[in-house]
């Protein structure tokens, strides 16, 4: 039996109706999809495993055939085109938005020729372990008759439509057909409630053209004017294709166990929300101009972290639910053979100290753009820095998840002043109410304490944290969040000892993981967002010029519909982790943001020089 060889990452694309999202490949396999939400099993795990782990492929029969792909503007409804010897084809996929279903739509369509085309449908539901009862079934409604093939297992349920059906062979449904030009096959997998009757086909040119509408109207929102324009409102677009439409929640990615190392352990489930990571993606968009989707994850915030706030975590479910035990698919082979494959998160149960400051800094930058806090907002917010005030000396897990011993990580010992600044800032700058005394007074001593323990004056640089003289990309962030300033000869110290111990192949890697720091064995790649942040350093110390170079080739680094994964190997040239990641785009975001600023400032100081 031949070894199955796994689709490069950088070789998928992103389907999504802000509820789940679907990874398929450029040769038109859907490999990863999990309905009907993000964090909901998954009914095609191909990803991990092989075909027989479930998955659905529309390609053309002949292997050479040429294959090029794009999204339809600003949406996420991609067209793929096939040309072989004999004739050329165009798939449209998409999962259509606004209508409250969970269906992922696939249309074939000749444009020149004859292309022979394969079907196969393969559900596995419970992430490719269950196979489940398949069977054929007239769904006859008032106005017409359709046969179509329904796969159930427990309370999951898909429906396949379509005007060809494929066919029961040793458990999978396969086909072949010919294409010519002008003929035009929909097909359309559809999931529901076991229990519920059967939901009624699709009126499928409208919903492509209502999806694209949607897309458009929403990229339209952003007041962004800078440079790297395209790359930008991709990534938007992106932030928002993570975010739970109903619910608020954004998730890190819609993937799990997609390594950092091929072949090694260092394989994790993103599929939740990150109170950190969904407020850098906050500000990310309010820096754009999105202030509606603020609200709304600020409500989310409030019904996820509702109670006693020792008991905040530092990630939810999409619902704002609590539970994500971490365990291991022993079935699932691992993408690229890397094991093991993990659902649900253990970092759960850690204490990340500088979660809050991120929280407070996003909701911050949202009263700065005109979202007014409402009382239940502004208490929740007091009730944390409060028992921030009672616990801020405390060691914590960091902003990498370390599951090593408690350090007092220079970066959250950061992120507490951030978190004590901001509610300062709130009283003095909006005349809120608290016992801004005090919240001033722990800002200055733990000013104070970082600026003192978390410098090495020996070598001009802040350090990983309070117990080493080694270096983390997190320490790139300290002007982005004020600290100090982007030109303070301690922020340009840091920078250039970022250069010369976290850069591989030109990319940032978060930390050196040989000095043993986070308890694992391995080694990761060139983490994209410190990479992102470092152009941000450049752009807020006045070294354009680096930080130009640098954005040109990261942002040539996205695939070919523009989506980055979480890391990228500059020696194989190749995408690594979870993917779409939202850290990597939002960092890209504020990467522009940051070279547009300064882009700004040069032009105002050459303009004031000519004067």
């Amino acid at each position: 039996m031949s070894q199955h060889v796994p689709t490069p990452i950088e070789d998928y694309a992103v389907l999504g109706d802000l509820g789940t999202a679907a990874l398929v490949s450029r040769r038109g396999s859907v490999d990863w999809l999990c309905l009907p939400r993000f964090d909901s099993r998954a009914c095609f795990a191909a990803l991990l495993g092989t075909p027989d782990n479930g998955r659905w492929l529309i390609t053309p029969a002949d292997p050479d055939a040429v294959t090029t792909r794009s999204y339809v503007g600003n949406s996420f409804v991609l067209e793929t085109t096939h040309e072989t010897a004999t004739g050329r084809i165009r798939v449209t996929d998409l999962m259509p938005l606004g209508d409250g279903r969970s269906d992922l739509l696939r249309r074939v369509e000749g444009l020149e020729g004859t292309v022979r085309v394969l079907h196969e449908w393969t559900v596995r539901f419970d992430y490719g372990r269950t196979r489940p009862w398949v069977a054929r079934h007239t769904d006859d409604r008032r106005d017409r008759v359709d046969e179509v093939i329904t796969a159930i297992a427990g309370p999951d349920m898909l429906v396949l439509r379509g005007a060809r059906l494929p066919h029961a062979q040793k458990g999978h449904h396969v086909d072949e057909f010919d294409v010519t030009a002008g003929q035009t096959f929909t097909f359309s997998t559809t999931w529901f409630r076991s229990y519920d009757p059967i939901p009624p086909p699709l009126r499928v040119r409208a919903r492509i053209r209502e999806t694209i509408a949607r897309s458009e109207v929403y990229a339209a929102h952003s007041d962004y004017v800078g440079p790297y324009a395209k790359a930008v409102t991709r990534s938007l677009l992106v932030l928002r294709g993570l975010t739970h439409q109903k619910t608020g929640g954004i998730v890190a990615a819609p993937t799990t166990s997609l390594p950092e190392e091929f072949g090694g352990e260092r394989n994790w489930d993103y599929r939740f929300c990150w109170l950190r990571d969904a407020a850098l993606t906050l500000e990310a968009l309010l820096g754009c101009g999105y202030l509606e989707e603020t609200a709304l994850w600020r409500n989310w915030l409030l019904r996820a972290i509702a109670g006693d706030p020792q008991d905040m975590q530092i990630m939810y479910r999409v619902d704002g639910g609590r539970d994500l035990p971490e365990r291991v698919l022993g079935h699932l082979p691992g993408y690229a053979a890397s094991r093991p494959v993990r659902i649900g998160n253990a970092a759960v149960d850690q204490r990340q100290t500088d979660v809050l400051g991120e929280v407070l800094i996003a909701l911050g930058h949202a009263r700065s753009r005109g979202l007014e806090e409402t009382d239940d907002s502004w208490n929740l917010q007091c009730a944390l820095v409060n028992h921030l005030a009672e616990h801020w000396e405390e060691a914590d897990n960091g902003l990498w998840e370390i599951r090593g011993p408690l350090r007092h990580f220079t970066h959250s010992r950061a992120m507490v002043w951030a978190a004590f600044d901001r509610v300062v800032r709130a009283v003095e700058e909006h005349g809120l109410h608290g016992p801004v005394e005090r919240w001033r007074e722990l800002r200055d001593r733990v000013r104070d304490e970082v600026l003192t323990k978390g410098f090495d004056a020996e070598r001009n640089t802040f350090v990983q944290h309070y117990d080493t003289t080694e270096v983390d990309a997190s320490l790139l962030m300290l002007s982005s969040i004020g600290i100090v300033d982007g030109d303070d000869p301690r922020m340009l110290g840091t920078i250039a000892a970022v250069e010369a111990d976290l850069m591989r192949g030109g990319l940032v890697l978060r930390y050196r993981t040989d000095t043993g720091v986070d308890g694992l064995s391995g080694d990761e790649h060139p983490f994209l967002a410190c990479s992102f942040w470092l152009v941000t350093a450049y752009a807020r110390a006045g070294m354009t010029t680096q930080a130009t170079e640098l954005m040109d080739r990261l942002v040539g680094l996205t695939n070919d519909v523009g989506l980055l994964s979480e890391e990228y190997d500059p020696i194989g040239e190749r995408m690594v982790g979870n993917f779409p990641q939202a850290f990597s785009h939002l960092t890209l975001v504020g990467a522009a943001l940051a070279l547009a600023k300064a882009a700004k400032v040069e032009t105002r100081e050459a303009t004031h020089a000519a004067r």
